[in-house]
């Protein structure tokens, strides 16, 4: 007696890359206070930072820590004054994190470049939300985004505009950047799906005469003419 196979319990996925996520976030916080210092009296815990303005080389004048305040997007950009690209950057994180949780049954290496926009659009979210308040500075969403990498970068003058050094920038804004390179690599992941495989074969047609017999019965040789 045949016994028809059981049907395969449907994968849930794996949503590993916010973990990614998460270490973005914690990566871009903790330097962000480092540079900007921070006192939390009850734990014990304090940091001058750094002067609002000053400049510290790493590698030469190549590299240096540079500590600014960015009212506006990542690299500086200002569209529609802080309330707005807060609202904006809030709804695109959860726009990402849902759509996160729908590819969760993709591969990590497909996960990967949305976890890394998230982390750094979340990064920079807790610097405009909550730093206005943490630091005395302003209202809740008035924050300013901590910026501090420095790279020097080609001399480029065209149409009277300058550039001899790259846009300050932090850890979020990297990671977003990079996010969107991977995302552009494996954007045909997100273009095509795969077709569901069938959980039973489909019988086979009978065909007159071939292979037409009742159930249970065994398919009979034609008697042949002599």
């Amino acid at each position: 007696m045949n016994s028809e196979p059981l049907s395969e319990t449907p994968k849930t996925g794996s949503l590993r890359a916010l973990w990614v996520t998460a270490a973005i976030v914690v990566v871009d916080q903790l330097t962000k206070l480092l540079v900007k210092g921070f006192s939390f009296p009850s734990l014990h815990l304090y940091c001058h930072g750094m002067p609002l303005g000053a400049s510290i080389p790493v590698l030469g004048d190549f590299v240096r820590l540079t500590y600014i305040e960015n009212p506006g997007m990542a690299f500086g950009i200002d569209l529609g004054g802080k309330l707005f690209v807060t609202v904006f950057t809030a709804a695109a994180s959860v726009g990402i994190l849902w759509y996160l949780v729908k590819i969760r049954s993709e591969k990590f290496l497909v996960q990967l470049p949305l976890a890394m926009i998230l982390g750094g659009a979340l990064g920079n979210l807790i610097d405009r939300v909550f730093y206005g308040v943490l630091f005395g500075e302003g209202a809740l969403f008035q924050g300013k985004v901590v910026d501090f990498i420095d790279l020097d970068f080609f001399n480029i003058s065209i149409f009277g505009f300058e550039i001899t050094r790259w846009f300050i920038f932090n850890v979020a804004d990297a990671s977003v950047s990079i996010g969107v390179i991977l995302l552009l690599f494996f954007h045909r992941h997100f273009t095509t799906q795969e077709e569901p495989a069938a959980a039973h074969p489909v019988p086979e047609a009978p065909i007159p005469g071939v292979n037409e017999s009742l159930p249970g019965t065994t398919q009979r040789e034609a008697p042949r003419a002599d």
